[in-house]
């Protein structure tokens, strides 16, 4: 057997270990609930394998979709192991929640990645196969699309807000943990870090009985998050509650920039289905794509997420100043200026590609989650953009030095950039999905 079959072999293993009928775990123990962004991206895997399942992947999905068309970032696993994830998240304090009897949700989205997984599923099928694909999925598409604006884009400027770290995916990224720490921190949280008496914190918390402490979040961190969480919570998850308190609101990066390509998406899906788009979507699609540029700091060259309330720009940057890359918006000027910091070695080049934070800034830490490991779903998206901008070999390079983190049939949940160690959570379902898609094409 070839190496090649072997670890291909293998991820299908890991993603048939992580099946749970209508959808796909992220990872035994840590994750056992389905999350919006890596089901996309499982799908995006499993439609090498199993073109239905990939579409039921994307399906059972829809079924926690809200009625204002919100799609939330966690379908919580029914019975009674998983009540206490439940009661966390309430989600039935909203009214526009699903009825808790059917289905359990979370409060918040996560990167709308759904058009996406949509379109490469479709890929797969047959002209008239691939238009029913798109007639059977449009309505909750553009529900969801105009949701993210009506809701998250409140004065129509084109970029929409998050209101939680973990809505951006990348849950402890330095733009959002400098915020935190500088002007969000709860009074008796900087008491705790101050005493000390933050360790206590540490014996309650099931990841880092999982996973070694120094992978995950500090308790700072993850305490500062579940406050964060608790305050939506206390306000139904309603924006207009949550804005006028001044809680988390940044118009991040990554998330409008996996929008803006979404955006793309949703219109070729409806040329391809002749179906119209409401003229308002059509409008703040149009405007975001020129919005972007407004997150562009000429002084540093790079992009950067934004305070939603001063506009502040975020000057922390992070693997989020790369996905320009993944709009095909950018002109290519700005392309290339990005492409460099990918070649150069001190900032996003060691390696074993792409850190989660440049190695230049003091937040690089190669073991800790967001903040250093290399994923698999970034590379992915950065490569998506290098091969639509023309930087073929880049992309290979990049596919290469992501195969070769897994040969050894090891699927973490993320890397260290330097060494290749395998860190986090084994046997992680994206990074199985998206190795299987590397090998496939």
């Amino acid at each position: 057997m070839s190496e090649t079959n072997s670890v291909l072999d293998q991820a299908v293993a890991v993603l048939k270990h992580n099946d749970r009928g209508l959808y796909t775990i992220p990872a035994h123990q840590m994750y056992p609930h389905q999350w919006l962004w890596d089901s996309c991206f499982i799908a995006i895997g499993l439609r090498h394998l199993d073109i239905e399942r990939a579409k039921i992947e994307i399906l059972t999905l829809l079924r926690g979709q809200w009625k204002n068309g919100m799609i939330p970032h966690m379908i919580f696993t029914p019975g009674k192991a998983y009540r206490h994830d439940r009661e966390i998240w309430r989600s039935w304090v909203s009214p526009f929640a699903p009825d808790p009897e059917d289905v359990c949700t979370s409060g918040i989205t996560q990167p709308p990645m759904l058009a996406e997984a949509i379109v490469a599923i479709g890929q797969k099928m047959t002209l008239v196969e691939r238009r029913g694909w798109y007639r059977q999925v449009f309505p909750a598409l553009v529900q969801y699309h105009m949701w993210l604006y009506r809701d998250r884009d409140p004065h129509g400027e084109g970029l929409t807000l998050q209101i939680h770290p973990w809505e951006t995916g990348l849950d402890n990224s330095p733009p959002w943990m400098h915020e935190l720490h500088e002007h969000l921190l709860p009074w008796w949280i900087r008491a705790l870090e101050k005493t000390k008496l933050e360790t206590v914190v540490g014996w309650f918390r099931r990841d880092t009985k999982i996973v070694p402490r120094d992978q995950r979040f500090t308790n700072i961190d993850a305490m500062a998050l579940y406050d964060t969480q608790r305050r939506l919570r206390r306000k139904s998850y309603e924006i207009g509650k949550i804005l006028d308190h001044a809680l988390f609101a940044i118009e991040d990066l990554a998330f409008n920039c996996i929008l803006i390509r979404a955006n793309e998406h949703l219109l070729e899906i409806a040329k391809s289905i002749r179906a119209e788009v409401p003229a308002d979507l059509l409008l703040s699609i149009d405007l975001t794509r020129k919005s972007l540029e407004e997150l562009w700091d000429p002084y540093t060259e790079q992009y950067y997420s934004r305070d939603f309330v001063t506009h502040r720009l975020i000057k922390v940057p992070s693997i989020a100043s790369l996905l320009p890359l993944y709009t095909g918006v950018i002109s290519k000027e700005r392309a290339d200026i990005l492409v460099k910091t990918i070649e150069n070695e001190h900032i996003f080049g060691p390696s074993f590609p792409i850190p989660s934070a440049p190695l230049n800034t003091p937040w690089f830490n190669p073991r800790r989650y967001w903040q250093g490991p290399t994923w698999f779903n970034t590379n992915w998206l950065i490569i998506d953009g290098l091969k639509r901008y023309g930087y073929k070999h880049h992309a290979d390079a990049l596919i290469e030095g992501s195969l070769e983190l897994v040969k050894d049939g090891h699927f973490n949940e993320y890397f260290n950039p330097l060494t290749g160690e395998p860190l986090g959570t084994p046997d992680f379902s994206w990074t199985a999905a998206l190795t299987i898609d590397w090998l496939k094409k």
